[in-house]
């Protein structure tokens, strides 16, 4: 397998060295609209699609890998000027798919899953121990990475340092977490010191609590990673998101506010208590349901699939947030008109020619 990766590159090695195109930082619209021809073109097979979109690498498929973990799969295009590409697919028409998306309960940001026993998956996509990610997403991360680094380690050894991380919809949701661990493993030297990543989410739901997006968007800090979004798009609104007094820094105002409360004068501070506990308690109740039926049942159906994966434990937390620099491509009166709501279409304004539309007006 790693010699696919060797054999396509040698061929470009003496032109990148006349002409190596190191990656730029910043949000780069010709970039994004050539990955997301790319990638339309693969799902429908026609190359004849989109000919107007701005050609700048000339990417050529190199690897796809088999399909693993709950049917997640990735794939390594090259270019002729020392830029590869892992794009990492969205959900596919099946149950297996779907069930990486509704495995939402959120698992620590650093740990450990076992998939089978002596098979155990270390990660490491923040440090904070509030940080918390969505446990389908970590488990596709789990098998996916593993087949990954090899190749990355073969486009390493023949000259290639600058990578682009992709993927839509569920591919955009896998790429916030892929990129965490690669920056983790270039900063404890797994990876070498002068890789580049840059990464393009494109239509992602949210990946993580907001101490999982406070640092991610600062290891990408500086234009090396952005969220694309539709806004007339549902998609990246996902998973629902749950916010309680315990989602907050550890210095706040709500760790005293019962006794502060019962400080007040008769009958205020039961009035006040009693609004505060309405307040407080009925989104704990919403978030130990959510970690209930989204965490451990849905684990449960995880289980079918990879008899031998084992539940990890879940977080106290459900608080989704959207993550990394947003690029928004609006959705304007004329983008209406091409497509329209429609209630029997759910993904309408979620695949790739609406927002190939909007990212191509936006240019």
């Amino acid at each position: 397998m790693l010699r696919h990766c060797i054999l396509f590159i040698l061929p470009f090695l003496f032109s990148s060295v006349i002409k190596a195109e190191k990656l730029q930082a910043g949000y780069n619209p010709k970039e994004y609209i050539e990955l997301l021809s790319y990638q339309l073109k693969q799902v429908n097979h026609n190359d004849a699609l989109y000919p107007d979109s701005v050609q700048m690498h000339h990417y050529r498929n190199v690897y796809t890998s088999p399909e693993v973990g709950l049917q997640n799969q990735w794939s390594l295009w090259g270019s002729n000027d020392s830029i590869a590409v892992i794009k990492i697919r969205g959900t596919i028409g099946t149950s297996e798919s779907w069930l990486a998306n509704l495995y939402a309960g959120m698992i620590p940001a650093k740990g450990f899953l076992i998939l089978a026993p002596g098979d155990t998956f270390n990660y490491h996509f923040a440090s904070n121990d509030l940080a918390a990610v969505h446990a389908g997403w970590t488990l596709s991360t789990a098998y996916l990475i593993r087949d990954m680094l090899p190749r990355i380690d073969s486009c390493y050894k023949s000259g290639i340092k600058d990578f682009i991380i992709t993927g839509h919809s569920q591919g955009g949701a896998i790429a916030y977490l892929i990129t965490s661990l690669l920056y983790y493993y270039r900063s404890n030297h797994q990876l070498p010191a002068d890789i580049t990543f840059k990464t393009y989410c494109s239509a992602a739901p949210k990946p993580g609590n907001l101490y999982f997006a406070y640092e991610y968007e600062n290891i990408t800090r500086n234009g090396w990673a952005f969220n694309v979004v539709n806004s007339a798009d549902w998609v990246p609104e996902t998973p629902i998101s749950i916010q309680t007094i315990h989602d907050f820094n550890k210095t706040n105002p709500l760790i005293k506010a019962r006794k502060g409360i019962r400080k007040q004068k008769f009958p205020a501070n039961l009035v006040t208590m009693y609004v505060f506990n309405r307040l407080s308690k009925t989104p704990l109740r919403a978030m130990r349901q959510y970690k209930k039926y989204l965490g451990k049942y849905a684990g449960k159906l995880v289980t079918r699939n990879l008899k031998e994966f084992e539940k990890p434990e879940y977080a106290n937390c459900t608080n989704y947030v959207r993550t990394g620099a947003t690029i928004v491509l609006f959705a304007d009166e004329d983008y209406y008109k091409l497509f329209p709501d429609n209630p029997d279409k759910i993904f309408i304004h979620h695949f790739f020619e609406p927002y190939l539309y909007l990212a191509k007006k936006r240019n």
